[in-house]
């Protein structure tokens, strides 16, 4: 059984950083390409966020490029995601997501001053 869990989000100021993390458990994430998924308040639709492939390589969405960091720790199977430089429009409720579907609860991030 696949399970994911999320922590790391909170309150922060324009121009802070937090660090998202994801314990991932029935997957290695070593062998599966992983990604995170935000959804704004208000909004029905989810945001592909980031994605760290099977073999490492990395992919982001504009919005986050250049401020955002994917990374893994495979001995503790985990996924994570740094977050520089936060904006208002970061605020969302971020979520971590196998490639087959699999999604954890998800933590809130909250920029605002």
């Amino acid at each position: 059984q696949v399970r994911l869990v999320e922590s790391g989000g909170g309150l922060v100021h324009p121009g802070g950083s937090l660090r998202l993390s994801c314990v991932v458990s029935g997957v290695n994430v070593s062998y599966t390409t992983m990604a995170w998924h935000r959804q704004a308040p208000g909004k029905q639709q989810r945001e592909w966020v980031a994605s760290i492939l099977n073999y490492g390589g990395t992919m982001y969405a504009a919005t986050v490029k250049g401020r955002f960091t994917i990374s893994r720790d495979n001995d503790k199977n985990t996924i994570n995601l740094q977050m520089d430089s936060l904006k208002p429009e970061d605020t969302a409720v971020y979520y971590c997501v196998t490639n087959r579907n699999d999604w954890g609860q998800g933590t809130q991030v909250t920029v605002s001053s």
